[in-house]
């Protein structure tokens, strides 16, 4: 297991990284469906991010779901959310690796989740994008995660591209279901 480890740090490092940073102003954004009089679904969104890549936003149950692409919505990231009651942040960071140009790879998004004990917790959700494969990598709470962002930095970096939807187990850090 170290060397495994050892061997994807040291093809990361000679990787170079940087983030770009874009915003999920709702109303901002196209309007896809509306909320249903039952109150059970509150509307879904498509949102422009970086260079123009499709940001899909969905809220049901009072739940976000965020995926991303053309097919944004047949993607596992549509139906991935957190157990608890929750939104999200209007900065969306871009994980971008150098490839011939800055190439996006993930993203980091901060939730705000109600917990059992009705106090709210910040959450970082890594996500892999990826036609096909566009899923949460990565569930790191941030309030009682030390050093969250740069956890989430590494997490991105080192695990997210070579990350399988549906097989690999999401990484979860100190976070509360």
């Amino acid at each position: 297991m170290a060397g495994i480890v050892a061997a994807t740090l040291s093809a990361s490092a000679a990787e170079r990284f940087d983030s770009a940073y874009t915003k999920l102003n709702l109303d901002d954004c196209m309007m896809t469906s509306t909320p249903s009089e039952e109150g059970t679904d509150g509307g879904s969104w498509l949102c422009e991010g970086y260079r123009g890549i499709p940001v899909s936003i969905a809220e049901g149950d009072l739940r976000m779901f965020v995926s991303f692409g053309n097919n944004a919505a047949k993607e596992t990231a549509a139906s991935q959310t957190l157990s608890g009651f929750n939104s999200i942040n209007e900065t969306l960071e871009w994980r971008l690796v150098e490839r011939g140009g800055w190439q996006p790879f993930a993203t980091i998004l901060r939730w705000f989740v109600q917990t059992y004990d009705q106090t709210t917790d910040q959450v970082l959700i890594v996500t892999r994008l990826g036609q096909g494969a566009t899923c949460h990598v990565a569930r790191i709470n941030a309030t009682r995660t030390p050093n969250a962002n740069a956890m989430a930095h590494e997490i991105a970096d080192t695990r997210a591209r070579a990350f399988r939807c549906g097989v690999d187990e999401v990484i979860e850090v100190n976070t509360v279901n």
